[in-house]
C-alpha cells in the first residue's frame, strides 16, 4: 500500500493497493509507484482541466484529420468528459480512469440505445484509446509526468462475457445473395445494390459520379466518398486511404444495370424539367437529388422486408463478396486491391467469413484422408 496524494475534489488521502505473489514483486512495484509520484512533483503546476486539455488537443489534431474523423473523436471523448472532464489534468489518476471504465461498462450509455445501460467493449476501448493518445501528448509537452490511462484495460472476463451474449449476424450466403438480386431486379436502385454486392462501401457508392464510370471499357473508378456524419450532415471527401483509390472492372451484369439506370435518369430529367438537379452523381432520386448512405440502406431494408429476406447490414455485402471471391481462388493481392485495402490481412480478417457450407469442400478432402482405399484387383 502506498500514498499517491490527496483527492482533487475532497482533499482526502488516497492510497493504492496492489497484491503480488512475492515480496520481491511487491517491492519493485512500490518503488515504481513512488518514483512516479516524486517525478510528477517536479512537473510545473498547470491549472487546466482535462476538458481544457482535450479541447486544445482536438484543435491541434483537427489540422491533420478529416472532418468526419474529428467528429468521431469528439463524440468518443464526450463519453468520459462528464465524469473526468472537470478534474485538473495533473490531478487525474489511474483510479479515476478505471472508475470511469467500470461505470461506462455498467451504465454509461446515453445515446444510440437504452439510456443507463452499459456501453459495448469496443466503444469503451475507443474512448480509452483516444484518452491515452491525448495524455501521451500531454506527457510530451511536460504537462504531466506519466500517462495515467496507459495500463487501464477492459477486463478480459467482461470481454468474454460480451462475446458470449452478443448475437452475431452472419453476412448473406450465396443463395441469399441471389435471392436479393432477384428481388431488386425491378427496383430503381438495382444498379446501386449490385455495386454493394461488388464489395463497394455505401459511402463510395454515394460518391460516384457518371464521369467515374466508363461503360465502353467496363471500368469504374473509386476516388471519393460521401459520408453521413452524425446521421445528419453529408461530408464529401477522399477515400478512406490511398489504397481506397482504385479502378475496378465492371461485370457485365453491373455494366448493363448502370447503363439502364443512366438511360432512366435521362427520361426523369426530361420529365422533371427545371425541377431537376443536375449534379452528375450516379446515386440520385427521380429529381436528380443526391442520395446518402442512410437512404440507400433504408431502401435495401424495405426490399428485404417485402421479400422475406434475412435482414443484414448493406455494408456486410462486402463480406459476402470477398468470401465468395476468396473461395473461388482469387489471389490475395487481387482481393486486397478489389477491397481497397493496403494489406490483404485486413481483407481476410474482417471480410472473408466462410460458413459451414463453404467448408464442405474441406470436409470432402478430409474424407479422402480417412477413407480406406479399395483392395487392388488381382
Amino acid at each position: 500500500m502506498v500514498d499517491v496524494g490527496a483527492h482533487p475534489s475532497t482533499g482526502k488521502r488516497r492510497q493504492v493497493t496492489r497484491t503480488f505473489g512475492t515480496l520481491r514483486e511487491a517491492k519493485a512495484e512500490y518503488a515504481h509507484i513512488t518514483h512516479r509520484r516524486y517525478e510528477a512533483a517536479a512537473v510545473p503546476f498547470d491549472a487546466r482541466s482535462l476538458d481544457e486539455w482535450l479541447d486544445e488537443w482536438l484543435a491541434r489534431k483537427a489540422e491533420d484529420l478529416e472532418e468526419s474523423t474529428v467528429y468521431s473523436y469528439t463524440m468518443t471523448l464526450g463519453r468520459l468528459r462528464g465524469m473526468l472532464g472537470r478534474i485538473r489534468l495533473q490531478d487525474l489518476a489511474e483510479d479515476d480512469v478505471e472508475a470511469w471504465m467500470k461505470w461506462a461498462l455498467r451504465e454509461g450509455r446515453v445515446r444510440g440505445g437504452k439510456a443507463g445501460t452499459g456501453l459495448g467493449v469496443a466503444s469503451v476501448e475507443m474512448s480509452l484509446a483516444r484518452l491515452k493518445e491525448a495524455l501521451d501528448r500531454a506527457v510530451a509537452r511536460r504537462l504531466v509526468e506519466v500517462n495515467v490511462a496507459r495500463e487501464v484495460k477492459v477486463p478480459r472476463n467482461h470481454r468474454k462475457a460480451e462475446r458470449r451474449a452478443k448475437t452475431v449476424i452472419p453476412p448473406w450466403n450465396l443463395q441469399e445473395v441471389r435471392a436479393f438480386v432477384d428481388a431488386v431486379k425491378a427496383d430503381r436502385l438495382y444498379a446501386a445494390f449490385l455495386l454493394s454486392l461488388m464489395g463497394l462501401r455505401p459511402a463510395e457508392i454515394c460518391g460516384i459520379r457518371w464521369a467515374d464510370i466508363d461503360l465502353d471499357r467496363a471500368t469504374l473508378t473509386v476516388h471519393r466518398t460521401r459520408t453521413l456524419m452524425g446521421n445528419k450532415v453529408v461530408v464529401e471527401k477522399d477515400t478512406k486511404s490511398l489504397a481506397g483509390e482504385r479502378r475496378l472492372p465492371l461485370p457485365d451484369l453491373v455494366g448493363d444495370a448502370l447503363a439502364g439506370f443512366k438511360a432512366a435518369q435521362v427520361t426523369e430529367k426530361l420529365d422533371a424539367g427545371e425541377r431537376y438537379e443536375d449534379n452528375e452523381y450516379v446515386l440520385v432520386d427521380g429529381l436528380g437529388r443526391a442520395l446518402n448512405g442512410r437512404q440507400l440502406r433504408e431502401r435495401a431494408y424495405t426490399v428485404m422486408a417485402e421479400n422475406s429476406l434475412r435482414r443484414v447490414r448493406l455494408y456486410d455485402a462486402r463480406a459476402s463478396c470477398f468470401t465468395y471471391l476468396a473461395n473461388k481462388g482469387v489471389p490475395d493481392h487481387l482481393l486486397a486491391r478489389w477491397a481497397g485495402h493496403t494489406d490483404v490481412r485486413t481483407t481476410k480478417r474482417w471480410y472473408v467469413k466462410p460458413d459451414v457450407e463453404d467448408l464442405r469442400p474441406a470436409a470432402a478432402t478430409w474424407g479422402e484422408l480417412a477413407s480406406v482405399p479399395p483392395p487392388l484387383s488381382e
